[in-house]
């Protein structure tokens, strides 16, 4: 009997060696979903409004780490792509909104540097 668990339990750590990696289940169109409510405020055409909700959202969305490194590389081509982005403002935006994650958003974020301590 204790042979048998040991020989189960060795296939189930080389069943997890050699899964393959999770994917995101969180692409680019759900983290704009998730933001929308915040392009006015990052572009200084109005107030914080409703951003909160949506950043709480999608923090609490991402619960892998394949999801929040998608998050990062998502926001990381966002900040970059939307004419007119406060940078200043998007950045602050997870503090405004009590939420915490190891990364500014910008631009010139490495995500692969938070693959395995993401909070976001």
């Amino acid at each position: 009997m204790a042979g048998l668990m040991k020989f189960m339990c060795m296939m189930l750590i080389v069943a997890a060696a050699v899964a393959p990696p999770a994917e995101a289940t969180i692409g680019c169109g759900a983290v704009v979903s998730y933001l929308n409510p915040c392009l006015n405020y990052v572009t200084g055409k109005g107030p914080i409004g409703g951003c909160c909700g949506g950043v709480k959202g999608l923090y609490a969305a991402a619960k892998t780490t394949s999801d929040k490194q998608a998050v990062c590389g998502c926001l990381k081509s966002l900040a970059g792509s939307y004419p007119g982005v406060n940078l200043g403002k998007a950045a602050g935006l997870p503090g405004q909104c009590g939420v915490n994650i190891p990364y500014k958003i910008s631009p010139s974020t490495d995500c692969s540097k938070y693959v395995n301590i993401l909070i976001l």
